[in-house]
């Protein structure tokens, strides 16, 4: 019983934790809520799509789309600025109304990974559920995203917000360095600031 009080103590702690990485929240039917990386397939849910900064927007994809996005998502990885293919890989996926992930390669933690995902360090890189394309080759991406399910033009609501980008590896901030102990004596600080307040 303790065991259980003490789980029941932690869920919020729990839901925050999951939430904060999650990119919808599903509304059921019946009111339960529940954080997702994926769009759910159900057509009697509402899903609210949660941006970067923790905000949310509405969003309600066509059935045919929310299938295809959980069956075989879609992420690009790309360099960083200057590079023209990624620019064009990401126009030609924003024209055909295909919700993706993008990752930025940005340092060579990045590049690493990306290798190892890939088998390659090129730029633009596109994954399709499980299946790697490496390079720009709009014919060759379409016939993947065909195969995968994804329409032909897109169905994005007008109110879909493409997430923000990331890097490929996530980032944690560096530990705070200790605060050096003063090598002045208490006395002479006292001299130096006759008020005694420190700052």
């Amino acid at each position: 019983m303790k065991t259980m009080l003490k789980l029941l103590r932690c869920a919020p702690l729990l839901l925050v934790a999951l939430s904060s990485h999650a990119q919808y929240k599903v509304t059921g039917p019946d009111g339960k809520v529940t954080y997702t990386d994926r769009p759910p397939i159900t057509t009697d849910s509402k899903v609210t799509s949660i941006n970067a900064r923790g905000g949310a927007s509405e969003v309600s994809l066509p059935l045919d789309l929310r299938r295809a996005v959980s069956r075989y998502p879609v992420t690009l990885f790309v360099a960083g600025a200057g590079c023209e293919p990624c620019d064009a890989g990401r126009t030609l996926l924003r024209q055909r109304g295909i919700p993706f992930s993008e990752r930025q390669v940005q340092t060579p933690e990045d590049n690493d990974a990306l290798e190892r995902l890939s088998g390659g360090r090129d730029a633009p890189t596109l994954s399709i559920g499980s299946q790697i394309l490496r390079g720009l080759s709009p014919e060759i991406w379409a016939s993947y995203l065909d195969a995968a399910g994804y329409p032909r033009e897109s169905q994005l609501p007008a109110n879909y917000q493409y997430p923000a980008a990331a890097p490929v590896v996530a980032r944690t901030p560096p530990p705070r360095a200790p605060e050096q102990a003063s090598t002045e004596s208490p006395a002479a600080t006292r001299a130096a600031n006759p008020s005694g307040i420190k700052f």
